[in-house]
């Protein structure tokens, strides 16, 4: 798959496609729709279902300087009225405050954030490390292969590699196609 097939797959699913379509009105920096809004578009795509079925959200990442929680809840509250007709849950984050929170929900440090990018670069599965922004660019740090062939591996850049098996079981649910593989094999 293409990039180019990869966003005309990712746009076939309605609220992708209205969210991308409305991004520059949310005003951010570096602004993606990230993560499973994406992959399991194209999951359901090449199974054969619907393009939104089994979404649970759609993540948006930005990048704002300033830290503070009253900032981030600005831009989810612009969120919210820009995107709260579609029928989704929608969340908005601001990867430059991902270590601030990060250890209040999960008890782990983890460093500071350099980019929108380098959020997304330490997702669990190193496949479902994508994100589209308005523009249709596509940010796929490990291609789009394993993707699409549906291959699940750890990713070495994630700080939480214990929940690896579980995120991994959940997609095989979904989706039983999917094959899991341990670090040490081989990407195709």
């Amino acid at each position: 798959m293409t990039e180019e097939e990869f966003v005309l797959t990712v746009r076939r699913n309605p609220v992708n496609a209205a969210i991308l379509a409305r991004l520059p009105a949310l005003g951010t920096a570096q602004t993606q729709l990230v993560a499973g809004s994406l992959f399991q578009t194209v999951w359901n795509c090449l199974s054969g279902h619907p393009p939104g079925a089994q979404i649970h959200n759609y993540d948006i990442f930005y990048w704002d300087d300033d830290l503070s929680y009253g900032a981030e809840d600005d831009v989810i509250r612009r969120a919210t009225r820009l995107f709260g007709d579609l029928d989704a849950q929608i969340e908005v984050h601001n990867q430059a405050r991902v270590h601030v929170w990060f250890p209040e929900r999960t008890g782990r440090i983890r460093p500071p954030l350099r980019s929108v990018t380098d959020g997304i670069d330490q997702f669990l599965v190193e496949c479902t490390c994508v994100g589209v922004n308005a523009a249709g660019h596509v940010y796929a740090p490990h291609g789009l292969g394993d993707l699409v062939a549906g291959r699940l591996h750890p990713n070495s850049r994630n700080h939480t590699p214990d929940l690896f098996a579980a995120k991994a079981e959940s997609y095989v649910r979904r989706w039983p196609w999917l094959q899991v593989l341990d670090a040490a094999s081989p990407p195709a």
